[in-house]
């Protein structure tokens, strides 16, 4: 899962003024629904649809892929039905629930949570590393910030219980039409499951003790839960249902307009993922995204997760591209992200050269 491992710290606490991203998107898909409506079905898409089975095999795994331009509701998917493990991207739904309780008046992101001992998660290098004494207060924002910017896990989980818990998650979430995505437990009981370790008795587990717990688990017991962590249901997501979620949120759907703007704007400052969407996409091009990671660091095959899931800008006046790429059961990190990157790339030429439906 993103965050897992080694992070950055760059700028994570400060707050940026929100930008007029979702009001903008909102009015191009309003200027253009007519062109989409008018004309029949894109015959180009079958050509990506192709291109993208081939790239596919890239990854060496089995991929999910959701693209949908919100100017004309073009869709495309490949495996849009198919399960794959969310890993970190599941804190999109988690971010959308506490900025809908942000707007619904429950607190303010600029309320203050207190963290304790307990709080500091596995993976989670930023609040472990820097905030690893009792007493340290963050706001509601700077924890956003550090669980999408940065993919914290111990923000993700303190956020998480914020936004009421999964069942919260997962309400929100079929309130807004969503389906084949579910949130089910925090980063500490989901990565205990990745590695194998025997039920956790709390999920206040101190990053000291879990390593030990992790060293202790031998290979062979590593692989068989990370096989069967692959066929888990939860915190799934299909490509379909996270391209949904994204697609109510820039079009306004899911949040008030300030708070899309906020989710917007600190999702266009992710750091992690870089050469997964954006990879290979030219230069300076504006891609708000979350990325999510499972593997690595064991003596595990078959088993890997690489995502991003996100908005691709396409310039001049081509649109906005929703973006899912979801790759399970592969063996190589470099492959899955390099098999993210050509996808999006070839997503990304054709909504350019064909802005709107011929």
């Amino acid at each position: 899962m993103s965050g897992f491992g080694r992070f950055m710290i760059v700028g994570a606490l400060v707050a940026m003024p929100a930008v007029g991203g979702a009001q903008a998107a909102k009015e191009a898909v309003a200027s253009r629904a007519l062109v989409a409506s008018s004309t029949g079905r894109d015959a180009g898409l079958d050509r990506l649809d192709a291109e993208i089975q081939r790239l596919a095999a890239i990854s060496h795994g089995t991929v999910g892929v959701a693209l949908i331009h919100l100017e004309t509701g073009r869709s495309l998917y490949y495996n849009k039905g198919e399960r794959f493990p969310m890993a970190s991207t599941f804190k999109v739904p988690v971010a959308v629930e506490v900025l809908h309780r942000v707007d619904a008046g429950d607190f303010t992101l600029d309320s203050m949570i207190t963290l304790t001992p307990g709080d500091l998660h596995p993976g989670s290098g930023t609040l472990t590393n820097l905030f690893n004494h009792p007493g340290v207060s963050l706001s509601v924002r700077n924890l956003m910030e550090l669980m999408l910017r940065i993919s914290d896990n111990s923000a993700a989980d303190l956020m998480l219980r914020t936004a009421g818990g999964s069942d919260a998650v997962n309400a929100r979430l079929k309130a807004l039409g969503v389906s084949g995505v579910r949130v089910d437990r925090p980063t500490v009981r989901l990565i205990a499951d990745y590695i194998g370790i025997p039920t956790l008795k709390t999920d206040d587990v101190p990053p000291e003790q879990f390593r030990a717990l992790s060293r202790a688990v031998p290979d062979s017991i590593n692989q068989i839960a990370a096989n069967e962590f692959e066929d888990d249901p939860r915190d799934t997501s299909t490509p379909e249902g996270m391209a949904q979620l994204l697609q109510a949120v820039w079009q306004g759907k899911a949040l008030s307009s300030g708070s899309t703007d906020i989710l917007i704007d600190i999702m266009r400052r992710c750091l992690t993922g870089n050469a997964r969407i954006k990879g290979i996409l030219p230069p300076n091009t504006v891609v708000a995204h979350k990325t999510g990671s499972l593997g690595g660091g064991r003596n595990v095959t078959g088993a890997g997760t690489q995502n991003d899931v996100g908005v691709i800008e396409l310039p001049g006046d081509a649109g906005h591209l929703v973006t899912v790429v979801f790759v399970k059961g592969e063996d190589d990190s470099e492959r899955g992200e390099r098999a993210i990157a050509q996808i999006s790339r070839a997503a990304y030429d054709y909504f350019v050269t064909n802005p709107v439906v011929q």
